[in-house]
């Protein structure tokens, strides 16, 4: 089962829990026998498999030093371990009253939502409550009074969402540029909480050329049983089934290829379906390992690998994308964003600040500068810019 906990500052990963650890000494080996013997286990995958298969038994097995001790030893080890089982029915109490309280604020900001889904989709205009609100401090407020021509402008705020998921440094990456065109119809995300521990995400479109549904829902659901230090552990995702039209499916293509018999001489055209990268990938979430269609052992980590990011989209939508979807929509968020991932560890301090740079020194950073460039990586904006379509 497929294990991640949610985002109320727990672990990743359980830690892992050893008595007297000693850190293995390596200085006898030199570094060509280390080379060699990394060059063997590369030429030899099936040794590897060999040897991580026997390493995941040792996992969990006592080293007989917790026997060894002295019974009353023993026995205070045992009352401790119960001391403990009371620290985790308390987390577990803990984790519950943190996902209460995230309902009870979420109804109280369901009704901001709808204000919202109204403005973007032009059901209504903002108040001049709001427009006061939302005019930053040292700025003129924008004139309330609205054009008398309005007949050429849009109603509502076009691509809003489309253009906020552009600017998401996570979900942007998804979107490709035949997916825009089925984007620009999205009028809403939302989501709600299950019964069970999970949430649903909701995705609303305005009827368009690709698909039939009106809404296309994504599910998260996780184990009815706490893990370790009483977090919900994730368990899987289900996602709606696209009714796409003919000939509009978006998450594939069609290959078409001369064949030409070898008898006859006569040929013809065959047409294959190809996958393809689209955001609409992830309303068929990747099968869990040892799920009915999972995968094999032999692909087991790129599988891991899919489904931590597929667990990251749904987080980032729920937990960013929906609460400041205008933020990103302005690209204001990323200014955030940014400064969150940040470490201090990312820069080097430089004993050499005075010295001028030599000119070698200033043609490796002209160069640097054009690789950046080419890549498409520029550097951090003093304002970050709106991706609108």
């Amino acid at each position: 089962m497929h294990l991640i906990s949610t985002p109320q500052n727990t672990p990743l990963n359980n830690a892992p829990i050893s008595s007297h650890a000693v850190k293995p000494q390596v200085s006898s080996i030199e570094e060509e026998d280390r080379a060699l013997a990394a060059g063997m286990l590369a030429q030899n995958p099936a040794l590897v498999s060999m040897i991580q298969g026997r390493l995941g038994k040792l996992i969990g097995r006592s080293s007989g030093y917790i026997e060894s001790l002295p019974p009353v030893t023993r026995r205070r080890i045992t009352g401790l371990k119960g001391v403990q089982k009371e620290h985790s029915k308390l987390e577990a109490e803990f984790q519950e009253e943190v996902l209460q309280l995230e309902k009870k604020y979420f109804a109280k900001f369901t009704p901001l939502y709808e204000k919202r889904f109204k403005i973007v989709n032009g059901v209504e205009e903002p108040t001049e409550d709001d427009v006061k609100a939302g005019t930053a401090e040292g700025d003129e407020i924008e004139d309330s009074k609205m054009d008398e021509d309005t007949a050429s402008v849009a109603k509502g705020i076009p691509e809003f969402w489309l253009s906020a998921m552009k600017n998401s440094t996570s979900l942007a990456e998804t979107v490709t540029d035949r997916d825009e065109a089925a984007l620009k119809f999205l009028t809403d995300i939302r989501m709600e909480y299950l019964e069970r521990p999970g949430f649903r995400l909701i995705f609303e479109f305005d009827e368009n050329e690709f698909f039939t549904n009106k809404t296309i829902t994504k599910t998260y659901y996780y184990q009815e049983e706490n893990g370790y230090g009483g977090d919900f552990i994730y368990d899987h995702a289900e996602g709606d089934k696209i009714d796409w039209k003919a000939g509009k499916d978006l998450t594939v293509r069609i290959e078409s290829k001369k064949q030409r018999n070898k008898n006859t001489k006569q040929t013809r055209i065959v047409k294959r379906t190809v996958p393809v990268e689209s955001f609409f990938n992830f309303f068929t979430p990747p099968k869990p390992p040892g799920s009915e269609d999972g995968s094999n052992a032999e692909d087991d980590e790129e599988l891991e690998s899919r489904l931590e990011l597929d667990y990251t989209l749904g987080e980032d939508i729920k937990e960013k994308l929906i609460p400041r979807a205008v933020d990103w929509y302005t690209g204001e968020a990323l200014q955030f964003e940014e400064i969150d991932e940040l470490d201090e560890g990312d820069f080097d301090e430089d004993e050499d600040d005075d010295e001028e740079p030599s000119d070698d020194d200033r043609d490796e950073d002209d160069e640097e500068s054009e690789e950046e460039d080419e890549s498409g990586r520029p550097k951090q904006p003093e304002a970050a810019e709106c991706k609108q379509s």
